[in-house]
């Protein structure tokens, strides 16, 4: 948490009505293995966005990847630790602009959709704009790997669900952020659950996310997706869980000590009609389990009610030490 507001007094904020005049654009490409489709990636957004900064960080390619983005004019950056939240985090702490375009390396984003994304950040309506590529009908045409769709919206419906959003594409890898959401964002993934944690962070936080339906093409005919369905699923879900027993620990932590309250009432109750019949306890283990259940249960509550209140008083801090960065960048004006 000190990390997250550390990172807060780095912050650029737009003015009410929008961002400065022609503001500084930093497109991010992280690629691993990409040597098929890199070069149409920078090349369309060279031509969508002639003036933008392309960035391409390397995560350990054997293909020529790096030496083909360099060719096309991107400044190229090799980034050792493996895992796309690895190289997102460091992007997000090198690169210096007022609007960030994340786009995967595999050509699977349409250039053209990059002005839409855009339009919220500039006009000052979103922090994060998401673009959605499952509202679109042609996401289910191209899509080659139907797991995929199927675990995309599992993973969209788990995370409503569990924060009451109303998120369509948690996966999608093509999204537009403004300065102060990408410097205050603190990355904890490794892996491809990060636009899951950038989710996640954004409704915690009350960021103003918005989602733009895009264009979907498949993959080139040889060019292999890094997500493992089964492996990066499993991950992607266990980090959603891990960071909702983070930002919501009353409704985690009281569920649990409710249940076990529940199922320590009802061991119990068999206990006292066995009494009340016999004037005896015959079950006594029986008893004993109840009674730790029905205590376990308490204490797990009141872990909730401390944690809940800790999470709270940091929300608090947060909000604060945001609207004390912007006056200062104000001022400074």
């Amino acid at each position: 948490m000190d990390d997250e507001l550390a990172l807060i007094t780095e912050i650029h904020t737009p003015c009410a009505t929008g961002l400065a005049e022609a503001p500084r654009i930093a497109v991010l490409v992280p690629c691993y293995n990409e040597h098929l489709t890199i070069a149409k990636v920078l090349d369309d957004f060279t031509h969508e966005l002639p003036d933008a900064c392309l960035y391409v960080y390397d995560n350990n390619s054997t293909d020529g990847t790096a030496d083909i983005a360099r060719a096309h004019g991107a400044s190229v950056k090799k980034e050792s630790r493996q895992g796309k939240g690895n190289v997102v985090r460091q992007m997000f702490r090198d690169i210096e602009a007022d609007i960030y375009i994340l786009v995967d390396g595999d050509d699977t984003a349409t250039a053209a959709d990059v002005h839409s994304l855009v339009k919220p950040i500039i006009d000052g309506h979103a922090d994060m704009v998401i673009g959605d590529r499952l509202t679109n009908d042609n996401y289910q045409r191209q899509n080659k790997r139907p797991l995929h769709t199927f675990g995309n919206r599992l993973i969209c419906g788990l995370i409503n669900f569990l924060y009451r959003a109303t998120i369509t594409d948690a996966l999608s890898g093509f999204r537009a952020f403004n300065r102060a959401f990408v410097k205050t964002f603190p990355i904890l993934s490794a892996g491809f659950e990060i636009e899951v944690e950038m989710d996640i962070h954004a409704i915690d936080k009350n960021w103003r996310v918005v989602e733009i339906p895009v264009e979907y093409q498949d993959r080139p005919e040889g060019s292999v997706s890094k997500l493992s369905t089964v492996r990066d699923g499993g991950r992607i879900v266990a980090c959603i869980m891990g960071l909702f027993k983070d930002y919501k620990p009353l409704v985690l932590f009281a569920t649990i000590g409710i249940l076990l309250i529940v199922i320590g009432l009802i061991l119990g109750m068999t206990v006292v009609v066995d009494y009340l019949e016999t004037g005896l306890v015959e079950r006594f283990p029986t008893a004993l389990l109840a009674v730790a259940l029905a205590i376990s249960g308490m204490l797990s509550l009141v872990c909730g009610l401390i944690l809940d209140t800790t999470v709270k008083g940091y929300r608090k801090q947060y909000e604060l030490e945001i609207l004390r960065a912007s006056s200062q960048k104000t001022s400074e004006r």
